[in-house]
């Protein structure tokens, strides 16, 4: 009787399933050589003191360098395993879901313990598509979308990179979410700059003329006390974590054209009336020729910090973060040439200040991709970033290990390099 009950449910089972669409599985896996250079300098002079011996009062310490050989993960496409599928509904109605993990297959030390790249269920239908759960934000797809180098490896494009720390949530400690034992599992809670977590988005319907884009709106879940006062006296812990934005273009023949626009509360303090914002706006563009495809970006990001009881003598602690990006990509029979330009500035808006220089950095970025197949491909990049007036600052670079930063050293020049293999199923 028992076996009987087990194989009616088996076969209910199926049937269910045979109604559904199939799940696809799909991934990549992209492993690559790297090299990283990072070198600082000295930026003083050496300074002869005034005495009879003419001995130096400072003497320049001249350059030090970290570098850095790995085998790393994600050069040319992000390595990933997911799994997605579709369920017609009828009525031109349609369900589905969409479980991405990242993977690092240079060690193996991540997998699908986490989700963390894209997370969600959607319902779509002739009205668009409503998307439940953790994706990429409106203000990041310009930055990748128009970068030759899809924002993957050496070849990154600055904006994104000068980004990437720019939106960091105040007060964020990386140890929070991360599992016991298992420190390289991605963390999901420290910014909202290329994903947001607890998201509500709205994707126009395709077949506006090649007009389309999303709104996005991410709750910050953060407990609300009445009264007021009950609130506890932590910092971040009122407003940290909320994301609204959206990106509109339009797409027809080789013109692709977008922008977008995105506010993230990357900090608070609730009893100071202060929440610390930052506002992203980009434009971006490509024009395919046929022989070249051409890219661009302007980019500007703004970290604020609202006051709700503006002082009237407040210093502006406001930075400004613009940036832009110049890119080309030349096929070449069975390969692709890529190459970029990018470059960002700093600006801390101190009138007064007019011995401090504002930090900048530019970037030249030159690749080769040669495709085996439609899913095999080998790739080459080299890249090299120069750093200027970064005194106090953590400098940009290619990755690798971090710059030697102190009161003697100042970030320079980063040097780096990706030869590897990318595989997609």
């Amino acid at each position: 009787m028992k076996k009987s009950l087990v194989a009616l449910a088996a076969l209910a089972v199926a049937g269910v399933a045979s109604a559904q669409s199939s799940v696809t599985l799909f991934g990549v896996v992209d492993a690559a050589f790297s090299s990283y250079s990072n070198g600082s300098r000295d930026p003083r002079a050496t300074v002869l003191a005034n005495n009879l011996f003419n001995t130096p009062a400072y003497t320049n310490r001249g350059s030090a360098k970290v570098s850095q050989r790995a085998l790393t993960t994600s050069g040319y496409n992000g390595s990933r395993l997911g799994f997605r599928g579709t369920e017609d509904l009828g009525g031109g109605l349609a369900a589905s879901f969409w479980l991405e993990a990242p993977i690092k297959n240079d060690d193996g030390s991540e997998g699908v313990a986490t989700f963390a790249r894209r997370s969600t269920v959607s319902l779509s239908g002739g009205f668009g598509e409503v998307r439940l759960g953790r994706d990429y934000t409106p203000t990041f797809w310009n930055d990748t979308v128009f970068d030759p180098f899809g924002t993957n490896g050496v070849g990154t494009n600055l904006i994104s990179t000068a980004n990437s720390g720019f939106n960091a949530f105040a007060g964020y400690s990386a140890a929070k979410t991360k599992l016991v034992n298992v420190p390289a599992i991605t963390d999901v809670g420290g910014s909202n700059y290329v994903r947001a977590s607890n998201t509500i988005g709205y994707f126009l319907p395709p077949n506006l003329g090649g007009f389309y884009g999303q709104l996005m709106y991410g709750f910050s879940e953060k407990t609300k006390y009445s009264p007021g006062v009950a609130t506890p006296a932590v910092l971040n812990n009122a407003r940290t974590g909320r994301y609204v934005g959206g990106r509109f273009g339009y797409a027809n023949g080789p013109l692709d054209v977008a922008a977008s626009y995105g506010s993230s509360t990357v900090g608070d303090a609730y009893y100071a009336g202060i929440t610390n914002k930052v506002n992203t706006f980009n434009l971006g563009a490509s024009y395919d020729f046929g022989p070249v495809k051409l890219f661009g970006e302007l980019s500007k990001a703004k970290n604020k910090l609202d006051y709700e009881n503006q002082q009237f003598f407040a210093t502006n602690n406001d930075v400004d973060l613009t940036g832009y990006l110049l890119g080309v990509t030349v096929p070449v029979g069975a390969g692709l040439i890529r190459a970029s330009y990018s470059a960002v500035k700093y600006d801390y808006n101190l009138p007064f200040n007019y011995l401090q220089k504002d930090p900048k950095a530019n970037k030249l970025a030159i690749g080769y991709v040669h495709n085996l197949s439609k899913r095999t491909a080998l790739y080459a990049t080299v890249a090299r970033v120069s750093n200027k007036n970064m005194q106090g600052q953590a400098g940009l670079s290619v990755g690798g290990p971090a710059f030697i930063s102190n009161g003697t050293f100042t970030p320079k020049t980063s040097t780096g390099y990706d030869f590897g293999i990318r595989h997609a199923f």
